[in-house]
């Protein structure tokens, strides 16, 4: 399937880029899809595509634009620190832009965020209507508040009203098991809906085909089958179950488990 692409400047400045089925025979629901810590690099684009053959109009904004250094960030040698506040009114922009596009409909609407912005599509997820909320290895490592986090994340999780997939490594180096187990919890307190899904033998950043030694070509395709058929359930037919809650979690790991000897790779 060919995919189109169109570029536009949010109202901050900030780059979206665009990826749809060309000449589609009628809208497409949307997906908002966020970069990693690296900003707006070649990985992000190659799920874009992939999701945009799914049939959805996908948004690619890039909320590290104002970083002085693209070099480094993009090789992992800087870090964007935004705060919540600043990412929610970037969003915004990106939603905007979706809502002026004439092939998509914005009303139907998933977010993703990996890594570091796995954190944002659970602030956005709970501060703005949201269809599908979709966390790759990310959005759990820090829960107190802080004064670039002016919410505690138990209470952004009170506000949480989108379906919530989240999609974990067993031999992930900066989340561990048990924090994956303590968001399950912390969910089920709050009686969300969730899947939830630890791959086996899957490190930090397996998604990424660009970094063969994080990437697992397995656990990849198994992901994308997962995203798929969520975003289909919620934001594709928007069927969802009404007024029932869902739990799903689903692991694999050693009996001896040791999140100590788990390692960063590159």
């Amino acid at each position: 399937m060919e995919i189109d692409t169109k570029v536009y400047e949010s109202q901050s400045g900030m780059p979206v880029t665009l990826y749809f089925p060309e000449a589609p025979a009628e809208v497409l629901p949307c997906v908002i899809l966020l970069h990693e810590r690296y900003g707006l690099v070649q990985h992000t684009g190659d799920l874009a595509r992939r999701l945009a053959s799914e049939g959805y109009c996908v948004a690619t904004p890039d909320l590290f634009y104002y970083m002085e250094d693209q070099a480094a960030l993009h090789a992992g040698a800087a870090k964007a620190t935004p705060s919540d506040p600043f990412i929610l009114e970037r969003l915004d922009e990106v939603v905007s832009v979706l809502s002026g596009e004439p092939v998509a409909d914005s009303t139907k609407l998933g977010m993703i965020g990996v890594c570091q912005t796995g954190r944002y599509s659970m602030i956005y997820g709970a501060k703005r209507p949201l269809d599908a909320c979709v966390v790759l290895y990310g959005g759990i490592s820090d829960w107190d508040k802080s004064d670039r986090r002016p919410e505690r994340m138990e209470d952004v999780l009170d506000e949480l009203s989108a379906p919530f997939l989240g999609l974990y490594g067993e031999i992930d180096h900066s989340i561990s098991i048990p924090a994956v187990v303590n968001l399950r919890n912390a969910l089920e307190e709050r009686g969300k809906s969730y899947r939830i899904k630890i791959f086996e033998d899957a490190p930090h950043g397996w998604l990424n085909s660009t970094m063969p030694g994080r990437y697992r070509k397995a656990a990849a395709e198994d992901a994308m089958r997962e995203i798929v058929g969520f975003l289909e359930q919620n934001v594709s037919n928007s069927v969802g179950l009404p007024g029932r809650v869902v739990w799903e979690f689903e692991a694999n790991k050693k009996e001896d488990y040791d999140f100590a000897k788990n390692v960063r790779l590159e």
